[in-house]
C-alpha cells in the first residue's frame, strides 16, 4: 500500500510540510510554476535548497506583493476577531494598511481557483478547521472570525500547496508521529501565551503530541490544522519500503534540525481503516437518492450503494451506505444531513484489505491510454482505464467492447504488469 509517513519530530508549519512533500514530488519545478499560475492574489511561491544541522533539505517561502511577512514567534495565520489580533504579534518591513477577511470569503477565494474540486474542498475543510478552533477559543461564531489579509494570503498558498501536493502523491495511507508542540511562550496581542498556543491546543485535540527543553512554537495553526484533516492515525512509523525521503526546512534555527521529513513507501500491511456510514430512508425521492449519491464520490468517498429495504409501517425504503477514509467522515456526515431525510446515521469502524494499485500511461495509436494495475495475495490484474475506451469509442464509432479490444491489441507488446 503506497504510504506517506509524517515525521513532526520538530512539530509542523505550513511550509515546512510543503516543502517536505514538494522533495517527494516528480516535478517540484514544475508544480511552482502551476502554484504561481494560480495567481493567488499577490502571491509568489519560491523553492531553494536549505541547511540544517548539516542536513540538505528544501525551503519553501511565500511572498505577498514582494514581501515574505517575519512572525515573531508564530505562525503567519493571522486570525483576529473584530478587527483585533488575536493570535500572533508580526514584524513588518512594509507600511502599508490591512484589511481582514471572513471565512466565507476564503470560500469564494478558493472557488476562483483552477483547482480539482477534491483539493478545494480540501483547503476549504482546513480552513474550517482552523476557524472553529479560533470560534472556540475566543467564545464567538465561526462567522466572526477574520483573517489578516497577508498573512491570510500566506496561510492559502501554504495550504492549497499542500493540498494539491498530497492529492498528486496519490498516497493510500497518510500517518504521522507523535507531534512535537515546542514549550515555553508566545508573544500575541493580547498577552503572553503558553506553547501550543490555544488555537492550536484545541487543533491538536486527540493527537498525542508532546514538548521537550527546546523553547519556541515548533507546530502552528496551520500545521495543526493540515495533520489533523489529513492523517488517519499517529504513532511509530510502520514497517515500509521506503522509496522518497524529503526534507522540508523551517526558517528558524534550533540545537536540532528544524525540519519535517516526509517518507514516501510501500507498507507491507495490506489492511487499512475504513469508516462505513449507514442510514434508512423511508421519506426520499429516488432523484434525491441519485443526487446525494453523486455527491458523496465527487467528495471523496470510496464507495456508495443502496439497498432496498422494508421499513417501519410497512414502508417501502432504502438503506443508504456510504464508505469513506476516516479523514473524510465528517464530511460525508455533513452532506448525508443536508442532502437526505435522515435523522441519524450509523458508524461502523471496518478493516479493508487491498491489491496494490498502480497506473501505466501506455501510447496506442489512438492516443493515451491508462492501464490499471493491481497486485497481492497471489493475483494479478490489468485493466484498460474505463474513460479512456469510452473516448476511443465515441471518437471512431464503435462498442465499449471494440475499443477496448483495440487499445488491447495495440498495448499488448509494451505493456507490463507489476512483477514482470
Amino acid at each position: 500500500m503506497k504510504t506517506l509517513y509524517l515525521d513532526c519530530g520538530m512539530g509542523a508549519a505550513g511550509d515546512m510540510l510543503m516543502a517536505a512533500l514538494l522533495k517527494l514530488h516528480p516535478d517540484p519545478q514544475g508544480f511552482i510554476r502551476r502554484m504561481n499560475g494560480l495567481q493567488i492574489p499577490g502571491v509568489s511561491v519560491f523553492s531553494e535548497p536549505a541547511v540544517k544541522c548539516g542536513i540538505t533539505g528544501l525551503h519553501v517561502s511565500v511572498k505577498v506583493h514582494g514581501i515574505e511577512e517575519e512572525s515573531i514567534d508564530a505562525d503567519a495565520q493571522g486570525a483576529t476577531l473584530g478587527g483585533h489580533d488575536h493570535t500572533h504579534t508580526h514584524e513588518h518591513s512594509h507600511g502599508h494598511s490591512h484589511h481582514h477577511t471572513a471565512f466565507h470569503d476564503i470560500g469564494r477565494l478558493l472557488a476562483g481557483l483552477a483547482l480539482p474540486k477534491a483539493v478545494r474542498e480540501d483547503a476549504l475543510a482546513v480552513y474550517r478547521r482552523i476557524a472553529e478552533a479560533e470560534s472556540f477559543v475566543h467564545g464567538t461564531a465561526v462567522d466572526e472570525i477574520h483573517f489578516h489579509e497577508v498573512g491570510n494570503m500566506d496561510a492559502v498558498a501554504d495550504i492549497v500547496g499542500v493540498c494539491l501536493l498530497i492529492h498528486e502523491l496519490e498516497a493510500d495511507l497518510i500517518l504521522a508521529s507523535p507531534v512535537h508542540a515546542g514549550s515555553g511562550h508566545v508573544h500575541c496581542a493580547h498577552g503572553i501565551l503558553p506553547v501550543p498556543a490555544p488555537a492550536t491546543a484545541r487543533l491538536l485535540q486527540g493527537i498525542p503530541v508532546y514538548s521537550t527543553e527546546i523553547q519556541g512554537e515548533l507546530c502552528t495553526p496551520t500545521g495543526a490544522a493540515l495533520l489533523a484533516h489529513f492523517c488517519q492515525d499517529f504513532g511509530p512509523m510502520p514497517v515500509m519500503r521506503v522509496s522518497r525521503i524529503g526534507y522540508g526546512m523551517g526558517s528558524k534555527n534550533f540545537p536540532r534540525a528544524n525540519c519535517v521529513r516526509a517518507l514516501l513507501g510501500e507498507t507491507e500491511d495490506d489492511r487499512s481503516q475504513v469508516v462505513e456510514l449507514c442510514c434508512n430512508l423511508d421519506d426520499i425521492t429516488p432523484e434525491a437518492v441519485g443526487f446525494v449519491t453523486g455527491l458523496l464520490l465527487e467528495n471523496g468517498a470510496l464507495d456508495v450503494y443502496t439497498v432496498s429495504a422494508q421499513m417501519k409501517k410497512n414502508r417501502p425504503g432504502t438503506l443508504l451506505y456510504c464508505m469513506c477514509q476516516p479523514q473524510k467522515k465528517e464530511e460525508m456526515l455533513r452532506l448525508l444531513f443536508l442532502h437526505t431525510t435522515t435523522l441519524g446515521v450509523r458508524e461502523y469502524l471496518c478493516s479493508r484489505y487491498t491489491l496494490a494499485r498502480q497506473t501505466e500511461v501506455v501510447s496506442t495509436p489512438y492516443g493515451s491510454v491508462r492501464i490499471k494495475h493491481a497486485e497481492g495475495f497471489g493475483v494479478r490484474r490489468s485493466k484498460p482505464e474505463f474513460d479512456d475506451l469510452a473516448r476511443i469509442a465515441a471518437e471512431r464509432g464503435i462498442s465499449l467492447s471494440q475499443a477496448a479490444e483495440l487499445a488491447r491489441e495495440s498495448i499488448r507488446p509494451a505493456a507490463k504488469t507489476p512483477g514482470d
